[in-house]
């Protein structure tokens, strides 16, 4: 899988630019603002749908324009994709596959195998339990289209069991056997993605475990620890016991919607107890673990987005990086960064081809 030629129109601060891919590294440098990024994630919003940055798709388009326009031609299994998504502001958003409109974007989830690395994924650490299981989700979606559709449907009847709670509330009413509908639906919808997230952290710790002994010499053990109310008790059982709760907070305050991921590095939590270098390490290894993940289980090598990865690392991380792309685990790689001659260096040390796009110029 590669990416051989992307248009952007009215994308983000970027008028128009169409590119041409070298098939294994391009590398986007300038100084900050200039749109190095926005490029980057015009390629995810191509493979996922939506932007990496901010996920309120009319928020995209470049301000005092109507629409955004993002095409794109893929090479998967030697024939030639053609990838567009468009947005226009008050209408629904548009993607098509060779020109035939996706009725659901859910349905193109997958087809383009992508990671990116950011600073932005520091959220992973410091934000709520609600940005891990987003992490968890993407995921597993990626690969498990039928995952994909229980998440959506579990989703649906959790924000029509709420506005059923607040009705409740508000009409100083109950029906238990109203509530009853939801309850049952839910019950095996919960306990399938329960069981597809724990045995994906039982496939993918390990895996992480590993590239993060690679980054850092081996010198800290480090743990995912997946948290679920499901772990001791079924949903029908959570339900009935925070019946009462969920009347008072007017919201389902049980449920795989509740489920956490803790990231540990020597027994302790990594948010409290971890240096910024520990951090910054351990995110890393567990989006590599992520590329790692997918192409063990699509048998495609994912596109490889590095959002000002080296201007965060240390020489040490840098090369061990460098030396993974030297040994052919990495497929196509886009990286941006604001020093075009540090980027040519660490690029040349690989022996691949490249290209260097001075977006300054």
């Amino acid at each position: 899988m590669f990416l051989k030629h992307l248009t952007l129109l009215n994308y983000k601060n970027i008028t128009s630019k169409s590119l041409d891919f070298d098939s294994k590294i391009n590398c986007f440098v300038g100084k900050n603002g200039i749109g190095k990024t926005n490029i980057l994630d015009a390629i995810y919003h191509l493979a996922y749908g939506k932007s990496y940055f901010n996920p309120l798709a009319s928020q995209n388009i470049k301000h005092d324009e109507d629409f955004f326009l993002l095409d794109a031609i893929f090479i998967k299994k030697e024939k030639e994709e053609k990838i567009s998504c468009s947005v226009k502001r008050g209408q629904k958003k548009i993607i098509k596959r060779n020109n035939k409109i996706y009725d659901k974007v859910s349905e193109h989830i997958g087809f383009i195998p992508l990671v990116i690395i950011s600073p932005s994924d520091t959220d992973l650490i410091i934000e709520g339990s609600e940005t891990r299981r987003k992490f968890i989700d993407s995921v597993i979606s990626t690969l498990d289209h039928k995952y994909l559709n229980e998440l959506i449907q579990y989703q649906k009847l959790i924000a029509q069991r709420n506005a059923l709670l607040k009705y409740f509330a508000l009409n100083q009413a109950f029906d238990l056997d109203n509530l009853s509908v939801y309850d049952e639906q839910l019950e095996p919808l919960g306990k399938s993605i329960f069981e597809k997230r724990k045995k994906f952290l039982q496939q993918f710790t390990p895996i992480f475990q590993k590239y993060h002994a690679i980054i850092t010499n081996e010198s800290e053990s480090v743990q995912l620890v997946y948290q679920s109310q499901l772990s001791n008790s079924t949903m029908n059982v959570l339900f009935k016991q925070n019946l009462s709760k969920d009347r008072a907070l007017q919201y389902t305050s049980s449920g795989i919607h509740k489920d956490d991921l803790s990231f540990e590095i020597e027994g302790y939590p990594i948010k409290k107890f971890g240096s910024q270098g520990q951090q910054k390490s351990f995110l890393i290894a567990l989006k590599l673990a992520q590329f790692e993940f997918i192409k063990q289980q699509s048998g495609e090598l994912p596109l490889l987005l590095f959002d000002d990865i080296f201007d965060k690392l240390d020489e040490t991380r840098v090369e061990k990086i460098v030396s993974m792309v030297n040994d052919a685990v990495f497929g196509q790689i886009f990286i941006s960064d604001t020093h075009a001659e540090r980027t040519e260096d660490i690029i040349k040390s690989t022996h691949q081809s490249y290209t260097i796009y001075n977006l300054n110029s």
